[in-house]
């Protein structure tokens, strides 16, 4: 049997799918998005009534090998990733997944994982390696088999709420940029109520928010779960904020450095490895409008991070060791959380307290990775613009060699690194563009691997294409540098 043909048949699934119909009778659900998520961490996929939705469960839906690279062209006016030769990939719903929208009780939504085409010559029906969500899936069932342990994460994602000009287009930040201000946060209030509505509908189970130090600049927290439902949660999330901005007029932002001098959108993970423990139904208010595994959470379990000795700062072996690997490997997965050429900017806007440097601190917000609390990392690296799946893919390669190999991350940084490195000490800097992330991921086996078969070709091709096309750009700063330089 192919890979989709395994996965299409297990019986837990063939269950699910059975469930769903349930909910769509008992919900009155007229049609629903079948999504999956882009190189960029676009969500792709296509929509059908849902009187077809067994039939689409069971032998899926095809598009073309190229919506994983979002259908874009590069430099030369060719198709990423794929051109119009190649085969259509087949999509097939993940049942659990199912989860009514809120704000359209009519339609639903469902995640699926995508495969080749069946009629391809080689490996017909096998595990499509574009599909960055379904490798995390698979590269996490690996890590857990190997290890006897998963990987749980609660990520940060900051956001920015703009104003919407007569032109459509951004015209300052609702609020001002004034950090953790509760009459600020006050003047959201609208937009952040409705978010977390959502949010709870959808299997998010919202705990805290705050409003940051950028215009318009907000941050709201979910439970850390097992790391494919954060991921997931993530993009709902995104979605989630998309449509709130339709019904309030405004503009979701989630670029990563809109404005100079003023803090940028980070998605800070924190994360740690656990034994054992067992997923539990979240109580949100939304029983009966999505499958159970939507409001699931993992809970109890051993966190393996913790520290074993008297001196809290410092984890145990496996933490010190997955930390190895992480340090380790930092510059080629630099490219990874910063994955845009305005990920620099938030690097280069020096102490906005962005990670600038290849090392690890506690409670250091100058290190790549910090220990943020007893028993939790927090990989820093990141912004809003990340695609989640790559990055927690290419986390797990790291935290892998560094507990197969015993890797020692060296003594915590404690220093203030914008301090020594403006009195002249020598310091080791993540890269610092686009271009020079693309080289240290280059040069990195291990992470590159992170990334199997197409997926590292797409995914190098998109960010090399995108790296050029700016490098070609005749910006506003080139007039206002050049125009006037001579005589």
């Amino acid at each position: 049997m192919s890979d989709l043909e395994q996965f299409a048949s297990l019986p837990e699934r063939v269950e699910n799918v059975r469930r769903v119909r349930e909910l769509i009778d008992a919900l009155g659900i007229d049609y629903i998005y079948y999504q999956f998520v882009s190189v960029t961490g676009r969500i792709m996929g296509k929509g059908a009534p849902a009187s077809h939705w067994e039939r689409l469960a069971t032998k899926g839906f095809q598009l073309v090998y190229g919506s994983t690279a979002n259908l874009f062209l590069n430099r030369a006016g060719q198709y990423l990733g794929f051109g119009p030769e190649a085969s259509e990939l087949v999509g097939i719903a993940d049942p659990e997944t199912f989860a009514q929208l809120p704000w359209e009780p009519r339609v639903a939504r469902v995640f699926c994982t995508l495969f080749r085409n069946r009629e391809e010559e080689e490996n017909p029906g096998g595990a499509l390696t574009a599909d960055c969500r379904g490798n995390l899936k698979r590269a996490h069932a690996a890590f857990e088999a190997k290890h006897g342990l998963h990987l749980r994460l609660g990520t940060e994602p900051e956001m920015m709420w703009f104003k919407k000009g007569p032109d459509g287009k951004p015209a300052g930040g609702v609020t001002k940029p004034y950090c953790y201000h509760i009459d600020q946060f006050e003047e959201l209030r609208p937009i952040t109520l409705k978010v977390t509505e959502y949010c709870r509908k959808m299997g998010l189970d919202s705990i805290q928010g705050d409003h940051e130090d950028a215009p318009g600049q907000i941050e709201l927290n979910w439970t850390f779960d097992r790391v494919e439902r954060t991921a997931d949660r993530l993009t709902t999330y995104r979605q989630i904020c998309a449509q709130i901005a339709r019904e309030f007029d405004v503009i979701a932002c989630f670029m990563s450095k809109p404005f100079m001098r003023l803090s940028a959108n980070g998605c800070h993970h924190n994360f740690s490895l656990w034994r054992g423990g067992e997923d539990g139904v979240v109580d949100l208010g939304s029983a009966g409008t999505s499958m159970p595994d939507v409001r699931s959470y993992a809970r109890g379990g051993e966190n393996e991070f913790m520290p074993d000795g008297d001196d809290l700062r410092i984890p145990g072996p496996t933490g010190k060791r997955a930390a190895g690997g992480i340090v380790k490997h930092l510059p080629a997965l630099t490219v990874l959380g910063a994955s845009t050429v305005n990920s620099y900017r938030r690097l280069l806007d020096f102490g906005y307290w962005a990670p600038v440097y290849n090392n690890w601190g506690f409670q250091n917000r100058t290190c790549a990775l910090r220990v943020s609390a007893p028993g939790r990392f927090e990989y820093r690296a990141v912004d809003s613009m990340v695609n989640p799946y790559l990055l927690n893919a290419g986390l797990l390669a790291a935290m892998d060699e560094g507990l197969s190999q015993r890797l020692d991350p060296g003594p915590l940084e404690q220093r203030n690194m914008y301090q020594f490195e403006l009195s002249g000490g020598k310091v080791n800097k993540l890269p610092m563009n686009l271009g020079a992330a693309l080289d240290a991921f280059a040069a990195d086996p291990l992470i590159r691997g992170a990334l199997p078969g197409d997926m590292e070709r797409v995914f190098v091709e998109y960010k090399r294409d995108e790296w050029d096309k700016f490098l070609a750009t005749v910006t506003q700063w080139d007039m206002d540098t050049y125009l006037d330089c001579l005589p």
